[in-house]
């Protein structure tokens, strides 16, 4: 049945938005060719597909440098080429009446020696080895290593890489930016205790733990405005290590919240706690949009696993003003249009998520065809 919660107009600063579903953003490690990881014809048809009249996309994480990237054929934004490449990309979904806005990257220790320039270590916080098991370059699982904590005259220039990256998303043609914060990457690693081990003034403290993403934040909205940024999160979420179960996660991020609201940025952007795929957090909390929309007086996307009707009853309870689906869109190129006529839903193929050719990537069937 047609679900009308999703299909009401909505602002999310300067982004005027004709309907609240939000393609998320999805890794799909297709950029692949000519030796470059910038966006190629098939990625921007791929997006094409998926823009809708005042519909947002939020781009798959895009690397802000070479020691940021990790996993293979993810697309960059730190040379021309990336540039160009994302072009056709936005090109495409302004063609359609569509607005998209750029996720901005470092997966810092959740990379891999192939991967690094010079084939050095990873870079994180700490020297904190996450549990679990890395893909390198050539798309095999390996063991991940241990990382090499940044120097405090480093951090910086990881501010200085996002900014370029706001500026690159600029010159390319996005509508906005929006922080990758969550699911265990290096500024997350920055926020959580048990990955941040610093005695400087990066670490310890929750302001000092918060102070990268807050510098990186600052940074993408001097070269934007804060109403074109937006901030992804995934309190409680245990990707990559992310969690630990430790004491203190709700004061964390009530610090964050309260930071970032007084930046009056676009959106913020939370992942509801599952752990991988369909594994529930060890958390135990139920909705973390539900559990934090008291303290955030934007607007908020929530993500993870929502169906259309999970989607419409969290929108309908005012917990959250608009939900991205992942999974949905991938199946469904006019996933807006379904939902707003209470159409069937494709069913993925999770064997071509990740590497490949258009097959599960640029053939899945819309309503008409």
């Amino acid at each position: 049945m047609p679900h009308p919660a999703l299909t009401d107009p909505f602002t999310a600063g300067a982004l005027e938005l004709a309907h609240r579903v939000v393609m998320a953003p999805l890794t799909r490690m297709r950029a692949t060719g000519a030796g470059s990881t910038a966006p190629k014809p098939l990625n921007a048809e791929y997006y094409g597909q998926r823009s809708s009249p005042g519909g947002l996309l939020i781009s798959e994480a895009t690397q802000v440098a070479p020691d940021g990237q990790g996993y293979p054929d993810t697309p960059g934004i730190h040379e021309l080429e990336h540039v160009a490449g994302w072009r056709g990309v936005t090109d495409a979904v302004h063609e359609h009446g569509g607005l998209i806005v750029a996720q901005l990257w470092h997966v810092g220790r959740i990379s891999h020696s192939s991967f690094q320039p010079g084939g050095g270590p990873p870079v994180a916080p700490s020297a904190v080895t996450p549990a679990g098991r890395a893909l390198d370059a050539s798309f095999q699982p390996v063991p991940f290593e241990t990382p090499r904590a940044l120097a405090l005259d480093e951090l910086p220039g990881v501010v200085e890489r996002f900014r370029a990256g706001a500026r690159n998303a600029q010159e390319a043609g996005f509508d906005g930016v929006e922080i990758h914060g969550a699911n265990g990457y290096l500024l997350q690693q920055f926020l959580e205790p048990h990955t941040n081990l610093r005695d400087d003034a990066y670490g310890g403290s929750i302001a000092n733990r918060a102070r990268l993403l807050l510098e990186v934040v600052d940074a993408a909205c001097a070269v934007l405005g804060s109403e074109r940024v937006g901030v992804r999160l995934s309190p409680y979420g245990s990707a990559n290590d992310s969690y630990a179960g430790t004491d203190g996660t709700l004061e964390l991020y009530a610090h964050v919240l309260a930071e970032l609201a007084a930046r009056d940025i676009a959106y913020l952007h939370l992942i509801e706690p599952r752990g991988h795929a369909d594994r529930p957090s060890p958390s135990g909390i139920s909705s973390v949009a539900a559990l934090l929309r008291p303290q955030w007086p934007g607007t908020l996307i929530a993500a993870g696993g929502f169906t259309p009707t999970s989607a419409a009853e969290i929108v309908a309870a005012g917990d959250a003003d608009a939900v991205a689906f992942g999974r949905a869109f991938i199946a469904n190129p006019d996933l807006p249009e379904r939902i707003a006529r209470g159409a069937a839903l494709n069913d993925h193929d999770r064997s071509t998520f990740y590497g490949g050719d258009h097959r599960g990537y640029t053939d899945y069937p819309t309503l008409t065809g």
